[in-house]
């Protein structure tokens, strides 16, 4: 099976909605949250300030990864929701998305990539995969999600 990396479609939402709900790390909240921004993306791609590619492996889609330029500043990018199907990780599908993404905002002049994440254990994995890729963890802010989970700032530097 080879890795197929492209623009998200509105055929994707139904089995990217799946994987989303499969993916233990995300709350109810959040998935409400990253469903709109699907919604947004898909009814103006050009203008919403996402950009969304997704990874599919034969016919079936296995991940994505929504990013965007950061308002008011200069080349600077956020990497907001990134996820792959549990069954299909740890198979280089999350790598290809981050590697895709990172090529297209340098190619759209982005200079730096921006994380933000949960301090929450059950993200131990997530902030690994973040460091493996380069990220490094460059501030916290104490209860910002709710009381015990801090945010966590990973950048990246991409010229």
């Amino acid at each position: 099976m080879a890795t197929k990396i492209r623009k998200m479609t509105k055929r994707d939402k139904v089995p990217l909605m799946n994987i989303l709900r499969d993916t233990p790390e995300f709350t109810p909240p959040e998935l409400v949250v990253a469903e709109e921004i699907i919604d947004c993306y898909l009814q103006e791609p050009v203008t919403s300030g996402y950009f969304i590619i997704v990874a599919k492996e034969d016919s079936y889609l296995t991940g994505y990864i929504c990013y965007g330029p950061t308002p008011l500043t200069d080349s600077t990018w956020d990497l907001y929701w990134a996820a792959v199907a549990r069954s299909m990780r740890g198979k280089g599908i999350g790598k290809a998305l981050w590697e895709a993404a990172e090529a297209d905002i340098k190619g759209k002049g982005g200079r730096l990539a921006v994380i933000e994440t949960s301090s929450k254990p059950n993200y131990e994995p997530t902030r690994r995969f973040h460091e493996a890729r380069g990220y490094e963890n460059v501030g916290r802010i104490v209860d910002f999600y709710s009381l015990g989970d801090d945010m966590l700032i990973y950048v990246k530097r991409l010229k």
